[in-house]
């Protein structure tokens, strides 16, 4: 039988957390469920795994860069809750890449286009970007495919 998508697990999930009396991780996942359906609402379309990956990838950003600025401030307290609503958004991720196979992929992504300048990054982007979702700072893989470049 097939594997279920990404929406099945988090509704499936849900139910858990409900039973469970979860509250921290029930507010979060009911969270992650509101945002994939506003993009479907907003876009008219079934999001397939791939689409919500790219939504779920987008709040663990929010999360990161939350969680950095109230430890920056001192409010440990939000820093600590940003910290378990990330933990519960990991959970949905694919494993993030190692180095070696992030460079493996760029360098592919560099051969296949044929790049040799920034002009090309666009295109190498445009590869490597599908591979990487969800697993890879997307701003980091930007920089190093830059330094590969020359730029």
């Amino acid at each position: 039988m097939a594997e279920d998508s990404i929406k099945d697990r988090l509704s499936a999930d849900i139910k858990a957390a409900m039973k469970a009396g979860d509250k921290v991780r029930l507010a979060t996942l009911r969270n992650i469920h509101a945002a994939i359906k506003q993009r479907e609402v907003d876009e008219r379309v079934e999001l397939d795994d791939a689409a919500v990956l790219s939504v779920l990838d987008k709040r663990a950003k929010q999360h990161r860069e939350s969680l950095e600025a109230y430890r920056a401030a001192g409010r440990d307290d939000l820093a600590d809750q940003e910290a378990a609503e990330l933990a519960v958004l990991e959970i949905y991720l694919p494993a993030p890449l190692s180095e070696t196979e992030l460079d493996e992929l760029i360098d592919s992504a560099i051969t296949e286009s044929g790049a040799s300048s920034m002009r090309e990054m666009g295109q190498v982007m445009g590869l490597i970007k599908p591979q990487v979702q969800g697993r890879a700072d997307m701003s980091a893989v930007s920089a190093r495919v830059k330094e590969r470049l020359g730029g």
